[in-house]
């Protein structure tokens, strides 16, 4: 990913919370297969962070994810960007974007450890689900639990970016700012509460 210096995303927290909150991400290997998968950031375990995912056992583009280098992709928020918000005289449109790559090899799981993966994913968006066994008794989960793989991958590399018009004057920054903010699109708005919360492009700044 082209990354201008202005646009790197930096800080080893900043980027994991990026994954945490946007965890549903493309898995893309050497074949050019993509899968569409939530995955779990470890960001403790080893030099750069482990994801954990499992994927269904009839896709068969797990065949191909054992020992072999691996892409995923986190994208947060992003939204069309109007030449109408800048304060200056001649601009064109763009595309502002947040999203983080991250390289790594991949190992399958045993079947204990994409239990516990399982578990982590589930504990995530719904504490408390796994303990309900009227609605997933044990004997149902372990057999919903043979038709998937589990897999970690060992990051290696994390490209991360934020463009979000950090290079633009403040003038043009509050423009932008401000009318995502006042837009009634829900894209807008998430992206303007993301600028107001990392402090890039809003105009108040240097960023």
């Amino acid at each position: 990913m082209h990354i201008p210096r202005k646009m790197k995303m930096t800080g080893k927290d900043n980027i994991s919370e990026f994954i945490s909150t946007y965890s549903f991400g493309l898995l893309v290997s050497s074949s050019l297969t993509g899968t569409h998968l939530p995955f779990v950031l470890n960001p403790d375990e080893g030099e750069n962070g482990v994801l954990y995912a499992h994927i269904a056992k009839d896709n068969p583009h797990w065949k191909e994810l054992e020992n072999q280098r691996v892409l995923v992709v986190f994208t947060g928020p992003h939204t069309y960007i109007s030449p109408t918000w800048y304060e200056s005289a001649h601009a064109v449109p763009t595309w502002n974007y947040t999203a983080v790559h991250c390289y790594g090899v991949t190992k399958l799981l045993s079947d204990e450890d994409t239990k516990l993966a399982l578990e982590a994913l589930v504990n995530k968006y719904e504490v408390g689900l796994m303990e309900n066994t009227k609605l997933m008794p044990e004997e149902f989960l372990s057999k919903k639990q043979q038709a998937i793989v589990g897999f970690k991958i060992v990051i290696d590399e994390i490209q991360a970016k934020e463009k979000l018009g950090q290079h633009k004057n403040q003038g043009d920054q509050n423009g932008v700012f401000t009318a995502l903010g006042n837009s009634k699109s829900a894209d807008n708005k998430e992206l303007a509460s993301y600028m107001k919360k990392r402090n890039i492009g809003t105009g108040k700044s240097s960023n």
